[in-house]
C-alpha cells in the first residue's frame, strides 16, 4: 500500500470543525494555541463558536483550516504514531498546498498561519467585491474542453480562466464579473449545469496578479525547508521537492490553475498511491478521488475516531 496524505481547501469550513479533537486530545489544543498566538487573535474561539460569517471571510478561513488539518497530523503523530513520513507523498487543494507543506516539515505552523493570513488578505485586495465572480459547471457533459469553450467566449468580454479542475463533471471558471456570467451561458449552450459560487473574489485568475505580488514578496522572506514528503503541486500536477521550486510554485498557484484532477491521477498513476487519508475538516477531496480513481482508498480524517481506526489499519 502507498499513501499520500491530502488537505482541503476553502469551502470546507464550519463552525465546531475541530472542536472534538481539541476536546479529545492535548495535541490539537497545542496546534490551535500556536496558531492564535502567531496571529495574535483567538482563531481557535472563532472556530469553535462562529460566526459563521466571519470564519467564512478569507483571511480567516485559510488558516482555520489549515489549523485543523494539522491538528489531525499532529495526533496521528503523538496519539497513534503515525507520522507524514508515512506517505509517499502530500498534495493539498489551494489553501491546502500550505497545509500540506507544514504536514511535510517544510514550513512552520506558525510562518504557514501568518502566510495564509496574509493570503487570504491579499486575494480580498486584489479584486474589489463584486467586480469578480467565480462558478461550478457540473454535469456528466463537464470536462476541461467543454469549460474552457466556456472560458473563452467569456474572454471575449473580460477575463475569464478555468480556475479548478477538480475531477470530470466539476470544474469551476474564474474571471470578471460579466465574462463569467457570459461563460455560463456559454456552459448552459454546451450541455453543463452552472452554479455561482458565494465566494469574495475570483481566486486562481489572473485578475489575483495583486495577490501573487503580495504572496512573492512574504514567501522570499519564509524559511522553506525540503518536505519530508514530496509534495504534488497544484500548477504542475508533479512532485517538486526542491524549496526554491516550491517557493516559486506557490507564487504561480495563487493565479494558476488547481489541477486537482491531473493530481490525483498522477498519484494513483505513476505515484502508484492505492490510499488517500484527506487530513482536516470535510470530505469534500475524498469524493474527488472516488472519482478520479476509483479504484483507490480515499479516508476523511477529522473525527477522533476516524483518527484512531486509520491508525490500527496501517
Amino acid at each position: 500500500m502507498s499513501l499520500a496524505f491530502i488537505f482541503p481547501g476553502q469551502g470546507s469550513q464550519s463552525v465546531g470543525m475541530g472542536v472534538d479533537l481539541a476536546q479529545a486530545f492535548a495535541p490539537a489544543r497545542e496546534v490551535f494555541e500556536e496558531v492564535d498566538d502567531a496571529l495574535g487573535q483567538k482563531l481557535s474561539a472563532l472556530m469553535r463558536d462562529g460566526p459563521e460569517g466571519e470564519l467564512t471571510l478569507t483571511e480567516n478561513a485559510q488558516p482555520a483550516l489549515m489549523a485543523v488539518s494539522l491538528a489531525v497530523v499532529r495526533v496521528l503523530e503523538k496519539e497513534f504514531g503515525v507520522g507524514v513520513d508515512k506517505a509517499a507523498f502530500v498534495a493539498g487543494h489551494s489553501l491546502g498546498e500550505y497545509s500540506a507543506l507544514a504536514a511535510a516539515g517544510a514550513l512552520s505552523v506558525a510562518d504557514t498561519a501568518r502566510l495564509l493570513k496574509l493570503r487570504g488578505q491579499a486575494m480580498q485586495r486584489a479584486v474589489p467585491v463584486g467586480e469578480g465572480a467565480m462558478a461550478s459547471l457540473i454535469g456528466p457533459k463537464t470536462d476541461v474542453a467543454l469549460a474552457e469553450e466556456a472560458a473563452a467566449a467569456g474572454a471575449e468580454v473580460g477575463v475569464c480562466v478555468v480556475a479548478n479542475d477538480n475531477n470530470q463533471g466539476n470544474v469551476v471558471i474564474s474571471g470578471a464579473k460579466a465574462a463569467v456570467d457570459r461563460a455560463v451561458e456559454k456552459a448552459k449552450e454546451l450541455g453543463a449545469r452552472a452554479i455561482p459560487l458565494n465566494v469574495s473574489a475570483p481566486f486562481h485568475c489572473p485578475l489575483m496578479q495583486p495577490a501573487a505580488d503580495e504572496m512573492a514578496r512574504a514567501l522570499a522572506e519564509a524559511a522553506i525547508v525540503a518536505p519530508r514528503a514530496p509534495l504534488v503541486a497544484n500548477v504542475t500536477a508533479r512532485p517538486v521537492h526542491d524549496p526554491e521550486e516550491i517557493r516559486r510554485l506557490l507564487v504561480e498557484q495563487v493565479t494558476g490553475r488547481v489541477r486537482w484532477r491531473e493530481s490525483v491521477a498522477w498519484l494513483a498513476g505513476e505515484g502508484g498511491v492505492t490510499r488517500f487519508a484527506e487530513a482536516g475538516a470535510g470530505k469534500v477531496l475524498s469524493g474527488m478521488v472516488k472519482r478520479i480513481a476509483p479504484d483507490a482508498e480515499a479516508t476523511p480524517l477529522n473525527a477522533p475516531a476516524d483518527l484512531e481506526a486509520f491508525a490500527k489499519s496501517l
